[in-house]
């Protein structure tokens, strides 16, 4: 292991996600903002979470949007709306937060993984009739890293067939496919608004959107404990409001969205010609049809596990997203997968890197991540 030297330990660390730098300008403006939501008291359902809805579907170019509690509850009644249960099929990647696989499980449905292409992570349409079923009711292509899945594709064979597609757009508030935003693109699509997103609550949340109007009363009825008025219930739903405080803070936090994934598409083109010629293989880019935002900046290596704990002890932070892939976590060992079933997530699993990336990321701290990395290869040599 390479010694750390005085110098390194001196400068301060490099974190994954910097909340705080993102916090500092916005600061007045959000405890006004909370303070205004707690003189009133009302803390769900209320004003801010109905202008949140308006805001954040015009953002999406939908019609309709629900806050509803997180992303995990946005997908379960996105399918719950569907009319999906017990013994359904729905499709999906297995390179994705576990949360994608639960929601298919709550609703008592199977999840089928649809290996994904190794230059983009995302759900690989080429493989995607082969799992189509009389059983499948959904598809759920995952907009992974900030990077839109392949919809025009996916669409193409699942709006044939009659089968619905719901987006899962947790990771990528704002990308856009030939101009159009992801959001749009599905029957539904889900966001979460976890604290660490290019949208993110302090705390928990999380939206429906969709153009369908009948969709969206079933999801706001679902989210409401299947209420549409206080103490009638008209369907077994759940709680999964959004907080009034958390609408608040995300209707400025939308205001500065575009200019801040315009930053990190920014700062992610400084850190790919930083990284250029080193032993990383580096984001394909998306093309001119699409429009990234970075949610991470995710790249490979052979020795990944070598590599991490070399930048760490440079004090650069950095992720895995994500280790283990949903079909072979404990959760799911009865539905028998084993090593081998899906060999390029698995592959990806065992090499990705997400290194520090946001909208505040500096040249001076790009320049030392790099510089970190011709170290490690050249210690390699």
């Amino acid at each position: 292991m390479t010694t750390v030297s005085t110098t390194a330990t001196t400068l301060a660390e490099i974190p994954l996600v910097d909340l705080k730098a993102q916090y500092a300008p916005l600061k007045d403006e959000m405890l006004a903002a909370i303070a205004n939501v707690l003189d009133g008291m009302h803390l769900f359902l209320g004003p801010e979470q109905r202008d949140f809805e308006q805001e954040f579907a015009a953002f999406c170019g939908t019609s309709q949007c629900i806050g509803v509690s997180n992303g995990t509850d946005a997908i379960e009644l996105a399918l719950r709306a569907l009319g999906i249960g017990a013994g359904d099929e729905v499709i999906t990647q297995p390179n994705s937060f576990i949360a994608t696989g639960e929601a298919i499980s709550a609703v008592g449905a199977i999840p089928i993984f649809v290996d994904v292409n190794e230059a983009t992570s995302t759900l690989d349409p080429t493989l995607l009739e082969a799992k189509i079923t009389p059983r499948t009711k959904a598809i759920i292509p995952v907009h992974l890293y900030g990077r839109p899945a392949d919809m025009p594709a996916i669409l193409a064979i699942a709006e044939p067939r009659g089968i619905p597609v719901i987006e899962d757009a947790s990771q990528a508030h704002g990308a856009e496919i030939d101009g159009q935003r992801v959001g749009s693109f599905g029957t539904l699509a889900t966001f979460s608004f976890y604290f660490s997103k290019n949208l993110g609550a302090y705390g928990e949340a999380g939206a429906v959107t969709t153009n369908d109007p009948d969709l969206a009363a079933r999801v706001r009825l679902y989210r409401d404990h299947g209420s549409q008025v206080r103490y009638h219930h008209e369907v077994v739903g759940r709680n999964a409001r959004m907080d009034e405080i958390q609408a608040a803070i995300l209707r400025i936090k939308l205001r500065h969205l575009p200019e801040w994934n315009v930053a990190r598409r920014d700062r992610a083109a400084v850190l790919t010609a930083a990284l250029a010629g080193t032993s990383l293989t580096l984001p394909v880019p998306g093309g001119e049809h699409v429009r990234e935002v970075f949610y991470v900046y995710a790249v490979r290596h052979p020795e990944r596990d070598r590599l991490k704990a070399f930048l760490g002890e440079r004090g650069i932070n950095t992720g895995i997203h994500f280790p283990i892939p949903i079909h072979l976590q404990q959760a799911y060992a009865d539905l028998g997968y084993t090593p081998g079933s899906y060999p390029v997530t698995e592959r990806l699993s065992n090499e990705i890197l997400s290194l520090p990336m946001y909208a505040e990321l500096t040249d001076e701290q790009i320049a030392r991540i790099a510089a970190a990395v011709r170290e490690f290869d050249a210690a390699g040599a």
